[in-house]
């Protein structure tokens, strides 16, 4: 008979192939396994991040300094402003005024005048003439008026043979000056004034205004002078 005070055989072992990891202990019964802890994350390189000052800061650390800055926009502004005066202030045109008929119509409180006139390019690019004016200075004040279209001309010829004496085919707006050539032509207005007081007039004076360029202005003395 078996010694009822033997302790009892273990019982048996699995079998473990050769190389297998080893069982893992069993917990005790109603236990919760104890998780582990994350794994700290790989330490990174330090790099430089730009605050948001320094966003909005940019500008200084990539343009010169403000005084220099200003400096050169002082001498570019100075350079421009002679480079326009003397371009404006430098004449580029020149001219003379010529014959001058006039005739009373017929209410004896106006005249209709013929001026020749001859205009010169003396700038170094073509002139277009924009438009064309004349003027009166008088005892009884000053007027002006601008010349008159080309298509009437004739017209005014047929019913005032005088204006026609010493005409020059008419200076218009639009014509083309070369530089270094001149223009002559006849430029017809009428001022309200009678003939009396148009010959005894101060000065009279045609303007000529170019595109782009300096008006001309043209004027001789009194009637002796002007015819």
């Amino acid at each position: 008979m078996d010694d009822p005070k033997a302790s009892p055989t273990p019982p048996p072992q699995p079998s473990r192939q050769p190389g297998a990891a080893p069982p893992r202990p069993s917990g005790q019964p109603g236990t919760v396994p104890t998780p582990r802890p994350p794994a700290a994350p790989a330490a990174r390189q330090p790099y430089d991040i730009p605050t948001l000052g320094e966003e909005f800061d940019r500008p200084k650390r990539t343009l010169p300094p403000a005084q220099i800055v200003a400096i050169a926009l002082a001498g570019v502004a100075i350079v421009v402003a002679i480079v326009m005066y003397v371009e404006r202030y430098k004449p580029v045109s020149a001219g003379s005024l010529g014959d001058v008929a006039s005739v009373e119509l017929a209410d004896h409180n106006s005249v209709l005048v013929a001026i020749n006139v001859t205009v010169r390019n003396i700038g170094q690019k073509p002139l277009w003439i924009h438009e064309i004016q004349a003027g009166v200075d008088t005892d009884k004040g000053k007027f002006t008026d601008h010349a008159a279209s080309a298509v009437d001309f004739e017209r005014y010829y047929q019913a005032y043979p005088t204006l026609k004496q010493h005409a020059l085919p008419a200076l218009m707006p639009e014509m083309k000056i070369a530089p270094g050539g001149e223009q002559q032509g006849t430029v017809i207005v009428s001022f309200p004034v009678n003939e009396d007081t148009f010959n005894k007039r101060k000065s009279l004076s045609v303007t000529v205004e170019p595109y782009d360029q300096r008006t001309l202005v043209l004027t001789s003395g009194n009637a002796a002078e002007g015819k």
